[in-house]
């Protein structure tokens, strides 16, 4: 273990992947520091969609239930045409929740809002950000990093065995390490702002001119909020006049209502769109996560969530490896990510593409539950045992009851920081107890029991046979009785002596 240092992380960002990662290091009693350039935390609206496998993460982390009362479902949306008509449709395609995918709608929550939640989260963790706290400069030395901070006029230098930048998409951690940025621009520009206005219901999104770039624009009511966010294509060069008058001409002009006017705006920002990935998401003792390491457009509602979920495939990893696992276990964040940031940015592409042409329904393609690590170096299969899951995918969620007759959910099992290995009874033997693994045998003379067989529909857990469940809520390892020994080395490298 590394010596001489002051903390174990420094996170270079508080946004809301920043905040993951904050939150899931504190649960693991890591070391920390989260700082933030700012000097207050972002008030817009931008990443308002949270897709249901965040809203998975959020479960684990212990803030869902808070997310939702603070937001709520998208509205439909009401199409205007050119005659003054208009037309209600589903922006979402409906999809029943199942005992497997208990999630099954995008939730709209304002980014800040979602933000404001992760850090009363970490407040009950014991932490907090450091607004106005900005890093200047880093130096790798072997298994260290020494970093300058600047906050006000005080300069402060630190040691710490990781740095993550979780700094945007211009980030300085980034550019600092001198990764390259490759993609392009995707010759869309748009703004997009949170406005105070009267003249529209609240109960829809209100589209106008959806098959036209020049004068498309839309209005959403942004839930738990008293604001609409516009959003509006504008032409690639010249001056966006962001005020509330300059707004409301564009609105006026664009739908050829007068009677709908922005009385005042609390946040706004006219952006290019760009779809760009890092090439590296680590150099040495340093991470990208987030906007540092991948941005897109905003179609599909892919950029918070798949930041949270880099930030969350990380905090784990970095905790064992501070407790001694073996390198390949950082590794595999990048092997990990990268790819599914690669199929992200294609998606929002794709769906910008879609969005030119005015259309906009979504449905499971966005809810990023689908996406997994079948090609990951952690992913084990044991040689020819049969399962309904593989190594590399999402767990499954599945409704129990507790041998003392309690209703159980797989998910209750799984959520903390623990690895969760589930077994059937007579499959436990050769498999120890070690800190950081909760084991769980199901069947006659469990602890858990598959009433209604939903686990071993999802499952089809053999008997002996053995499903390792990683702290991020993906599949780690699929055994049978004959991989025993396997089992056991993949425990040790992982970190669980």
């Amino acid at each position: 273990m590394t010596e001489n240092v002051d903390i174990d992380v420094l996170i270079c960002g508080a946004g809301a992947a920043g905040l993951t990662l904050a939150i899931d290091l504190a649960r693991r009693g890591i070391s920390f520091r989260l700082i933030e350039k700012a000097n207050t935390p972002f008030h817009g609206s931008r990443g308002k969609g949270i897709q249901p496998r965040t809203q998975e993460v959020f479960e684990d982390l212990g803030i869902l239930d808070r997310i939702v009362a603070v937001g709520g479902l998208y509205p439909p949306q009401r199409l205007y045409e050119a005659d003054g008509s208009s037309t209600d449709a589903e922006f979402i395609v409906a999809a029943t929740p199942t005992p497997a995918e208990p999630y099954q709608l995008p939730l709209m929550v304002p980014q800040f809002l979602t933000e404001r939640v992760m850090r009363e989260r970490l407040w009950e963790l014991g932490h907090t950000p450091e607004f106005g706290c900005e890093l200047i400069g880093f130096l790798q030395d072997g298994d260290v990093v020494t970093v300058s901070l600047r906050r006000g006029g005080t300069e402060q230098v630190l040691r710490t065995r990781y740095l993550v930048g979780a700094d945007g998409g211009r980030s300085f951690v980034r550019h600092s390490l001198g990764i390259d940025f490759p993609g392009k621009t995707l010759g869309v520009r748009a703004v997009v702002a949170d406005v105070v206005l009267t003249g529209l219901e609240r109960d829809v999104w209100h589209r106008f001119n959806k098959e036209s770039m020049e004068r498309q624009i839309a209005l959403c009511p942004l839930s738990g909020t008293n604001l609409f966010q516009l959003q509006a294509p504008v032409p690639l060069e010249g001056e966006v006049d962001l005020t509330a008058a300059g707004l409301t001409s564009m609105v006026q002009q664009r739908t050829g209502r007068s009677d709908i006017v922005i009385e005042s705006v609390a946040w706004a920002s006219a952006y290019g769109m760009n779809a760009r990935l890092a090439e590296r998401y680590r150099v040495g003792q340093v991470f990208l996560v987030g906007d540092a390491a991948h941005i897109h457009p905003p179609t599909g509602g892919q950029g918070l969530n798949t930041s949270v979920q880099d930030a969350y495939n990380l905090g784990w990893k970095l905790a064992a490896a501070i407790a001694g696992a073996q390198a390949e276990l950082l590794e595999s964040y990048e092997a990990e990510r990268r790819p599914v940031a690669a199929g992200m940015l294609g998606l929002a592409t794709k769906l910008l593409d879609s969005a030119k042409r005015g259309e906009m329904q979504r449905g499971r393609e966005v809810h990023q539950l689908d996406l997994g690590y079948p090609e990951s170096p952690l992913a084990l299969d044991g040689k020819g045992y049969g399962h309904a899951v593989a190594a590399g995918g999402r767990a499954p969620d599945a409704p129990l009851r507790g041998a003392a007759g309690q209703t159980r959910r797989l998910f209750d099992l799984f959520k903390g920081p623990h690895w969760t290995l589930l077994c059937h009874e007579i499959g436990l033997i050769g498999v120890r107890a070690r800190p950081g693994l909760h084991i769980h045998v199901l069947g006659t003379g469990g602890d858990v029991i598959d009433a209604d067989g939903h686990f071993d529909a999802a499952y089809a857990l053999q008997s002996p046979g053995w499903v390792l469940i990683r702290p991020d809520g993906y599949v780690a390892a699929t055994v049978g009785g004959q991989d025993i020994d396997a089992l056991e080395c993949y425990l040790q490298q992982v970190g669980l002596a």
